[in-house]
């Protein structure tokens, strides 16, 4: 699994989950039985500058702050 992978699982459990608190939690789960994929997240989160802690909750923040720029965008061009 490499970055993209990751991040694309990110995406899925966050769009499942319908909440940040529920996706985290699930996310959490799912690293305490792969042992594979908890290898990624750490790789990952080295590579992003993120604690291990925090980066599940960092690309959840920059997820929604990005998804919110792109409703922006759609009012700022429906408004013109």
């Amino acid at each position: 699994m490499d970055e993209q992978d990751i991040t694309q699982l990110f995406r899925e459990v966050i769009r499942q989950a319908g909440s940040i608190d529920v996706a985290e939690a699930e996310f959490k789960k799912m690293i305490g039985e792969d042992s594979d994929l908890r290898a990624t997240y750490r790789q990952w989160c080295d590579e992003v500058g993120s604690s291990e802690r925090r980066g599940f909750l960092d690309f959840c923040d920059e997820y929604l702050a990005d998804q919110d720029s792109v409703w922006d965008t759609l009012d700022n061009d429906y408004d013109q």
